[in-house]
């Protein structure tokens, strides 16, 4: 018996590539130019069409809150514009307030004093022809009838708030001692002093009576008493005031 032979399938050999991302097989010279320029291509058109690339900013550490922002925005002002700062108003104490009105009457007191004193310089400066007249005894000579006459109205002054009358006017007969004390003073018109509307009258007669008294003892000539003795004197707040 006869033996017919095997029939095998031919054999294929199998070889293992490992796969990767990037072939290793060269490229044929033509290819890889075609390739690079393609590249080329691609990277100008890229980059024609990006935009300029912008500096990325700075972001702060931190947003301030919206308080912040205005406390920052007022303090800024204030440098700019500095207010001034207003003195505060310091109430006064009772003290102090009737130390301030003493010190208002005392002023007025002396504003009022300074006034008599230039209405009485001005009267003791000045001899007029009624002056003249004053004297009781016309044996005095002027010299020394002016020497009494400036002492008496030295002491003189005029109340404030008379009217301007040329009719009120005050004459005063004087007894005088050797020393100079007033030995006896006498209103002429006395009896003027009590009549009804005569209350300026009798304000100005009481002030020359005053400054009679203040006066002496008046400095009287050494020698020549019964020619000073008894002497006359007007008082005119008018001549004193017209200076």
């Amino acid at each position: 018996m006869t033996r017919h032979p095997i029939d095998l399938p031919p054999i294929v050999s199998v070889e293992f590539i490992q796969i990767t991302d990037k072939t290793s097989i060269p490229y044929a010279p033509k290819a890889r130019k075609i390739i690079e320029k393609v590249k080329e291509e691609e990277k100008r058109i890229v980059s024609e069409q990006a935009p300029p690339s912008a500096k990325a900013k700075e972001k702060p550490d931190r947003i301030p809150m919206p308080k912040e922002q205005k406390e920052k925005k007022e303090l800024v002002k204030k440098k700019q514009n500095p207010k001034e700062i207003k003195p505060e108003v310091r109430q006064s104490s009772e003290f102090e307030k009737k130390e301030m009105l003493d010190t208002n009457e005392i002023a007025a007191l002396i504003d009022k004093a300074k006034k008599q004193e230039a209405v009485t310089e001005k009267t003791s400066s000045k001899i007029t022809q009624s002056s003249v007249k004053n004297s009781f005894s016309n044996k005095l000579t002027l010299s020394e009838e002016d020497a009494l006459r400036a002492q008496i109205f030295g002491c003189w002054s005029i109340p404030l708030g008379l009217p301007y009358d040329e009719n009120l006017l005050v004459r005063i007969k004087l007894e005088l001692k050797q020393d100079g004390t007033i030995l006896r003073s006498e209103i002429l018109d006395h009896e003027r002093m009590n009549k009804p509307g005569q209350k300026f009258y009798k304000v100005l007669a009481e002030s020359a009576l005053r400054a009679i008294r203040l006066c002496q003892p008046l400095r009287v000539p050494p020698t020549g008493y019964e020619k000073w003795r008894n002497i006359q004197l007007n008082f005119d707040p008018t001549e004193m005031l017209q200076g």
